[in-house]
């Protein structure tokens, strides 16, 4: 059988511990069987970005903005202990920060629905998707220890040499912490204008939440700036299309979405987006059952799963222990990225075997056949639990058929 033609390249960034594993596996055994990949490849395990000083990071984002898709490996952001483990020159910045900032993306994270995996909030019947604003707030933060009495404030010097402007932060009595944090109005216009697209894209509503009534002018803006876009560009189109978008505070959307059905776009900036992301994908069932796309307002699209590096089972492996590693996250990333080549390119073949991709996957899963953390979950009877491996041959077996 002749293997589907690619016509341009997409960026392949490798990553660390057991995904990368199961990044060679998924390549050899679904992939290149099918597909002759093109992909512009950057090696981020965490020596190489060592070996580079991280300058590897840095071209794989320039890269995605060449070609216009990538698919991301879970890569490691190093903590004092790997810093140790690896004898690394610094504690080098998380590769996802890097990226994200570089092509001014929203990261959007949806569950992968699979009978037999129920949600743990039972009328949660369909996805819901995260939208998680990809800069500042407090993964730019600046912070300090006050040892002792005295004033902290925030200072503003204007470029031009204006007047200063000064807010007192606090009065310290004794010793506390102080954190500054900033945000950027073409940030924020981005982030809405990813938000109102990809909504407009899938047909779904969007909410967006904040906490306007206490952050009066920082969580304010955000509002501001998501209603006077939406007004301005895209009230029209979301009545053509038949969705909606409404704002409501972040403890109200909160229980609003603990009511609903799914079926929605949840707006977030970045904190909220990463912690109800997280909470999202385990009320679906599994992290590793959660996809996520950085999506650029530029035109850039980049792939990866939720989850990160699984360095518990990778130690395992190192070990010559069997492992039972769930891959469908990581396997949905690369179809993702294909499918999207696929739609920039014209090449319906390539989004048709992403299709049989996912749907040989979920088949694999809805039969009874199964990594581990699933088997736990599963109200299917008899699940056969597979290992690492056997999970993914499986799946090359249904994606034969």
């Amino acid at each position: 059988m002749s293997k589907i033609e690619m016509k341009t390249p997409l960026v392949e960034m490798d990553g660390d511990e057991m995904t990368r594993i199961m990044w060679k596996m998924i390549k050899d055994d679904l992939i290149l069987p099918y597909v002759d990949l093109k992909s512009e490849y950057y090696d981020l395990g965490l020596k190489n970005r060592n070996d580079t000083d991280d300058q590897v990071t840095v071209d794989s984002a320039n890269a995605t903005k060449k070609y216009g898709v990538a698919v991301k490996c879970a890569t490691i952001t190093p903590n004092a202990a790997r810093v140790e483990e690896y004898d690394l020159k610094k504690m080098w910045k998380s590769p996802n920060g890097t990226i994200r900032a570089m092509l001014d993306g929203t990261v959007f994270r949806a569950p992968i629905i699979v009978k037999g995996i129920e949600p743990y909030v039972r009328n949660w019947t369909k996805p819901i998707t995260i939208a998680r604003h990809a800069y500042g707030d407090l993964y730019k933060n600046t912070e300090m220890k006050i040892p002792g009495p005295g004033k902290v404030e925030l200072v503003y010097t204007p470029a031009d040499g204006g007047e200063e402007q000064r807010a007192l932060v606090h009065e310290f009595k004794g010793a506390g912490v102080a954190q500054g944090m900033h945000n950027l109005d073409d940030s924020i216009t981005g982030f809405a204008r990813s938000c109102f697209n990809y909504a407009l894209d899938t047909k779904q509503d969007i909410w967006f939440a904040a906490k306007d009534t206490i952050s009066k002018i920082y969580d304010h803006r955000f509002k501001d700036i998501f209603a006077e876009i939406f007004e301005a560009e895209y009230k029209d189109r979301f009545a053509e299309a038949g969705i909606e978008y409404f704002y409501t505070l972040i403890d109200d959307a909160v229980a609003r979405v603990m009511r609903s059905e799914g079926g929605f776009i949840w707006a977030c900036k970045n904190y909220d987006g990463d912690v109800m992301s997280d909470m999202v994908s385990t009320a679906f069932g599994s992290l590793a059952m959660m996809t996520s796309v950085l999506v650029s307002p530029h035109g850039y699209w980049e792939y990866e799963a939720a989850h990160g590096t699984v360095q518990r089972h990778y130690y395992k492996h190192l070990k010559g222990e069997p492992t039972s590693t769930n891959s469908v996250a990581t396997i949905f990333a690369w179809s993702g990225a294909l499918r999207k080549r696929g739609e920039l390119d014209g090449t319906p073949e390539l989004i048709e075997f992403a299709n049989k991709l996912e749907k040989a996957t979920i088949d694999t899963i809805e039969s009874g056949k199964m990594t581990g953390d699933l088997a736990r979950i599963t109200t299917l009877p008899n699940p056969t639990q597979l290992g690492t491996e056997e999970f993914i041959l499986a799946i090359a077996e249904n994606l034969e058929a």
